[in-house]
């Protein structure tokens, strides 16, 4: 291609990064842009970070990139979902790990949720390693060097003791009184950690899965990247998102909850789901919708929806209320939890395709990293 004359040399060409994956949903992303005469590169494996998740990136020439968001926006890594049998749902919480505080945090809630609904939990750490087959790239693309088994064999038993290390601290805490005895087992798997997680959500479909964010101390490159995100994303269980620095630990402890609402069908099916962890607990819930400008037609179908409910729910005590959007959303929101103590945000969050997760990140992903408020996400069907 020629330009003022002179031939265009790609690598002058800037780079964007377009999508951010694992290295085998990278790849095929890459391979379908490429099948439409855009060429794409990847960038940023980290071979040992087993903890550090969507560190793979999918980038391609700022020219490119009006056409490839036309080809992405069609992609759907996530359609598998509509293939799911149906299946017994286990008297399980799924507590997913990485040994840090905001883990532990996740982990005492957990247990707590499992005292509650009469459940055992299960505690899953996923480890990234050389040798998981996703991150052995072919092509020209990268440049592996030599590995060592012993290198393998480290990263296990490092992984191994990490997980006594928390398994100590659980019996100390039990003990202590602090978390309730309940039966629990621990799994290490080998593998990027939201794809293990999703994969055994998928097969054992736990009652719940509970896991720890960082809150308002999460930095904005990891919007993209969260474990907890992308589990959000891909899979069905409803999902406990619980920030290292919440108030309210425990449902118990929880006496107002904000249920969002689009006034969608889903949310009908989302807010039973939720009903049935809250059942057992005397909360408040308010019916809350956010639009950028306050509008009658939207009061009269909260309005609606709380007469709907209030018939459903006879003994639950709501109200409605209206969120008038006049900063970002997830300020709104932030705003709207200060002024009514909400202890908990519950949402029904719908299957997104990878443009709209990418450059219009939901509100439930957009919150894990603004807010030290726990987050319920239903996932809509």
């Amino acid at each position: 291609m020629e330009k003022d004359g002179k031939k265009r040399d790609s690598h002058d060409e800037k780079l964007v990064t377009v999508a951010i994956h694992s290295y085998e949903k990278a790849h095929i992303l890459k391979s379908i842009l490429e099948s439409e005469g855009i060429p794409a590169v990847i960038h940023g494996i980290k071979m040992i970070d087993p903890v550090v998740p969507g560190n793979v990136r999918v980038r391609i020439n700022e020219a490119d990139l009006p056409r490839a968001l036309q080809i992405i926006e069609k992609v759907d890594f996530t359609s598998e979902l509509d293939k799911e049998p149906e299946q017994e749902i286990s008297k399980e919480i799924l507590v997913p790990v990485d040994f840090s505080e905001y883990s532990l945090a996740a982990c005492e809630f957990g247990f707590r949720l499992a005292r509650d609904l009469d459940c055992k939990v299960k505690l899953l750490h996923a480890f990234f390693t050389p040798f998981y087959p996703g991150a052995i790239p072919f092509g020209d693309t990268f440049t592996l060097q030599a590995t060592d088994k012993e290198l393998y064999q480290d990263i296990k038993r490092k992984t191994e003791s990490e997980m006594q290390g928390l398994v100590k601290t659980i019996e100390e805490e039990m003990t202590g009184g602090l978390i309730p005895k309940v039966p629990y087992q621990t799994v290490l798997l080998e593998g990027l950690p939201e794809e293990e997680i999703i994969t055994y959500s998928k097969k054992m479909r736990p009652t719940a899965i509970v896991m720890g964010t960082r809150g308002k101390s999460a930095k904005d490159l990891d919007l993209i990247g969260s474990v907890t995100a992308e589990v959000m994303e891909g899979c069905r269980t409803p999902i406990f998102a619980i920030p290292e620095g919440a108030k309210a630990n425990n449902l118990s402890a929880m006496k107002t909850i904000a249920f969002l609402t689009n006034f969608q069908e889903r949310e009908f099916k989302a807010f039973d789901i939720m009903m049935r962890f809250l059942k057992p607990y005397p909360v408040k819930v308010y019916l809350a919708h956010i639009a950028k400008k306050e509008d009658v037609w939207n009061e009269i179908k909260l309005s609606g929806i709380q007469k709907r409910f209030a018939e459903l729910y006879p003994q639950l005590q709501t109200e409605y209320k209206l969120i008038e959007q006049s900063e970002r959303v997830e300020e709104s929101l932030d705003r709207f939890v200060n002024e009514h103590k909400i202890d908990m945000i519950s949402l029904s969050s719908s299957r997104r395709n990878i443009f709209a997760r990418m450059f219009n990140p939901g509100i439930a992903r957009r919150m894990l990293f603004h807010s030290d408020t726990p987050l319920l996400v239903i996932k809509g069907m």
